[in-house]
């Protein structure tokens, strides 16, 4: 059987690490200061720094010690069983399946604000499909290509910071530093978690890793420090400019999906050469993420498959290009569907709500197989241990609890679509074929 190809050193496990995540950078982020402010802001992002800082240290252990595609759903069942695996499983591809239609439609707004007459969801479905074909064709030349874009848009990030840092005012960053009180630091969580979201996709790249148990926790902490330092200059730059309204409406009072080319307004002209660059290469940043996460996507599908969780088809990896053809087609095909209902926010939210129960569920797979495998291979261990899975167990739990709070029906339509599934896994899949893994098996054994 046609297995994933190891191709990926530590720079370039980095790469796609930041590069998942990157595009929040540029977009998102900032519609939660209407609602926690800058000061509610600025704790919702601490706090989520905190959680992913924690729950990446666990991460790492698990990705080392069950090197597979599957990620959480693999660790999940592990640790607690096939139908709480299966429940992880399918958190894992809400957030991953519904964050790229959300990317996808920031590119085709990025391409209409510059030429006018390209149409948005028609440049959304062209990006779609392009870079699902440079997925099928082979990962090395997607991680490679995932490299560049993920450099440029880091280089860019850096100048932005070259050019507005400087001009940080405390007095303008602190104004209307509390437009609903200290509870809408609450309301901003999920929009303060776009800074880091999704860069748990470096564990279902695990089995494409040179040497896993060492390249993946570097990747992992060498990613999350770039990611922390990004976060900080994006958050002050931006908003210390001219202060949050300013990054928050364009010119017509409309909320903007341009945070970074608003502030940088304010400080050079809008016809100048490096105006155009700094923007300009803004539209890296979505693809590199768009592009990351398609790669995520198909693998956290590729493993459902090979249990035959999902029809087995969506298992198999092609013998000629080496990559799972009929999951990135079967992901190809939600993701326009979940573009053209048009309900971009909504998408987001869910995409939110998976991977906070991917976080919480891990967290908990840390502390279990501890004790239920202690002789599970664990080439890296979590430091400060069980402090940290600890921490990221009680921070995510917060994290659901306010999404819950303040969006209640995205939060039952969260419940239904994990109910549904897990109703079809219990009468379609027979309990003889369910899966507990450990870290000798072949993937698609």
């Amino acid at each position: 059987m046609a297995q994933l190809t190891k191709t990926l050193g530590p720079v370039m496990i980095w790469a796609l690490g930041v590069g998942y995540v990157i595009s929040g950078m540029y977009f998102g982020w900032n519609l939660g200061l209407p609602e926690g402010g800058p000061y509610g802001m600025l704790v919702a992002t601490a706090g989520v720094t905190i959680l992913y800082v924690s729950f990446v240290l666990g991460y790492a252990e698990l990705a080392c010690a069950l090197p597979r595609a599957g990620g959480a759903f693999v660790y999940a069942s592990r640790a607690f069983g096939p139908h709480v695996g299966f429940v992880g499983g399918i958190a894992q591809l809400v957030e991953y399946v519904l964050a790229p239609p959300a990317i996808a439609f920031a590119i085709g707004s990025y391409l209409n604000q510059a030429h006018p007459d390209l149409p948005i969801l028609g440049m959304a479905a062209l990006a779609y499909v392009v870079f699902t074909l440079i997925n099928i064709v082979g990962v090395k030349l997607s991680a490679v290509f995932e490299l560049v874009l993920c450099v440029i848009a880091v280089v860019e990030l850096i100048v932005f910071g070259v050019v507005v840092l400087p001009h940080f005012s405390w007095e303008k960053f602190s104004f209307d530093a509390l437009p609903n009180g200290w509870g809408g630091a609450f309301a901003a969580i999920p929009f303060a978690m776009w800074f880091y979201l999704a860069i748990e996709g470096i564990a279902n790249i695990a089995e494409e890793a040179k040497n896993p148990q060492r390249d993946i926790p570097r990747g992992f902490l060498l990613a999350m420090g770039t990611l922390v330092i990004l976060t900080v200059i994006t958050l002050f730059g931006a908003v210390g400019v001219d202060g949050w309204r300013s990054v928050v409406y364009d010119a017509a009072g409309k909320e903007s999906d341009s945070p970074l080319p608003l502030a940088i307004g304010h400080i050079v002209s809008r016809e100048s050469a490096l105006f155009a660059a700094l923007t300009g290469i803004g539209l890296i940043g979505l693809l590199a993420s768009f592009h990351g996460i398609l790669i995520v996507a198909s693998r956290s599908l590729l493993e459902l498959g090979r249990v035959r969780y999902v029809p087995a088809v969506l298992g198999k990896i092609h013998p000629r290009t080496k990559t799972p053809v009929a999951a990135l087609l079967a992901n190809l095909v939600v993701g326009l569907f979940a573009l053209f209902t048009g309900r971009t926010a909504d998408i987001i939210l869910l995409s939110v709500f998976g991977a906070l129960t991917l976080y919480m569920l891990s967290a908990a797979s840390v502390l279990q197989l501890r004790r239920t495998a202690p002789d599970l291979p664990r080439p890296y261990k979590a430091p400060l241990y069980p402090f940290t899975p600890i921490l990221a167990l009680l921070l995510a739990v917060v994290c659901f609890a306010a999404m819950v709070w303040t969006h209640h029906r995205l939060a039952l339509a969260y419940v239904g679509i994990l109910a549904i599934t897990w109703v079809a896994f219990v009468v379609f899949v027979p309990a003889s074929a369910r899966t507990s893994f450990n870290s000798s098996e072949e993937p698609g054994a």
